[in-house]
């Protein structure tokens, strides 16, 4: 067990049961001109595969169950589990894929009911769904409070990794933060405040930022209402950097760089060159970093050089480099450097929950199994 939580070791014997393993295949997907829907990206998939493996190799039978996209609790064609079935066939011949979970409203909402349906035959529980740990959902928190379980091969390494970083990094460690909202992360925030000798901060948030620094910020995006929030936590002392120029659009829609004050008119939706060449030496001095959120639209080419220096600094840097999911993951691959940081996190939000409460719902009813309380 690591730390309280049952592994697939713990599950003794498996040869001849039936295992119910969560994955998190929320794969994106497009449709192709003819109408067919596509997998853009098999990473969640292909992520699983040891877990079912090894499972497999040890004669279990093994039935996977996923949530796909926001289906509102029925079901809808455009969220058909049926692309991923027919890849993971391929992938792990014999293995069963049910249909989207969040097909049935008793998923999101945790219905008892819900949960008897989906475990009935089934022998042994296996977690490997870090993307979905922090919702308390049906099949995230029902199975273990009756059934033998364990967190599978990904969950384990996601919750190795990002608890030493919480715990014992190697310093200096840098934290890199991006998005758009400073709302969203401002429990991280304060958190990883505690542990980072340097806190870096760029993308749309650092707009809130500067303005509470007093700089005007034109009609960049920001939020008004976490203006005293960032005041605070500039008072409070700690390394923050921010942006000292911005890329954007000027009143006439026309490209522009900028330092630190906007004009009126004038959006922002980059770091400057002279941030992104700042940023990349904080995080080629650090021995431990954590990057979570774009610097930039980096969608759009002109807005992606700030992003892109940032992930190649993540690439280059002989630290410990850790990304915690979402946008910055999806950065990461379009530039090409999946391969080049140590570890990428499946999960955006449940990554940040982790750092900053140290538990997950998914984690606390894995601690409770019966087989954990032996």
């Amino acid at each position: 067990m690591i730390d309280g939580i049952p592994t697939l070791e713990d599950l003794g014997d498996v040869a001849g049961k039936k295992v119910l393993v969560r994955t998190d295949f929320n794969v994106p997907m497009e449709t192709t001109p003819d109408g067919t829907r596509r997998i853009t990206d098999e990473f969640r998939v292909r992520a699983a595969l040891p877990t079912i493996q090894w499972l497999t190799d040890r004669g279990a039978t093994v039935v996977c169950a996923s949530h796909l996209g926001r289906p509102k609790g029925k079901p809808e064609d455009k969220y058909s589990m049926a692309p991923v079935r027919d890849l993971l066939a391929t992938l792990a011949p014999g293995v069963e894929l049910l249909e989207n979970l969040r097909f049935d409203a008793g998923e999101e909402g945790n219905d008892p009911a819900f949960v008897a349906r989906l475990i009935d035959g089934v022998d042994i529980y296996v977690d490997d769904a870090f993307g979905a740990a922090h919702r308390s959902h049906a099949s995230i928190v029902g199975p273990p409070r009756t059934l033998p379980s364990a967190m599978g091969r990904l969950l384990e390494r996601e919750v190795d990794v990002l608890s030493n970083l919480r715990k014992n990094p190697r310093h200096p460690f840098v934290a890199v933060l991006g998005g758009s909202k400073i709302s969203d992360k401002l429990g991280v925030v304060e958190a990883l405040l505690e542990t980072v000798d340097a806190l870096v901060i760029g993308g749309a948030m650092c707009f809130t930022f500067l303005a509470a620094q007093g700089h005007p910020i034109g009609d960049s995006l920001f939020e008004p209402d976490q203006v005293d929030t960032c005041r605070r936590l500039l008072a409070l002392g700690k390394e923050i950097h921010l942006p000292e120029d911005i890329v954007g659009l000027d009143a006439e829609g026309n490209y522009a760089t900028y330092g630190r004050r906007l004009p009126a008119g004038a959006k922002g939706f980059d770091i400057g060159p002279g941030s992104a060449a700042a940023f990349s030496d904080i995080i080629m001095e650090a021995r431990t970093v954590f990057w979570n959120g774009p610097m930039g639209m980096f969608e759009d080419e002109r807005f992606a050089k700030g992003t892109r220096t940032v992930a190649q600094a993540m690439a280059d840097t002989k630290a410990f480099t850790v990304v915690g999911g979402g946008d910055s993951a999806a950065a990461l691959a379009q530039f090409g450097l999946e391969d080049e940081v140590d570890h990428v996190s499946t999960g955006g939000g449940a990554s940040l929950e982790l750092l900053e409460l140290g538990d997950l719902p998914g984690l606390k009813a894995l601690r409770e199994a019966p087989n954990a309380r032996v």
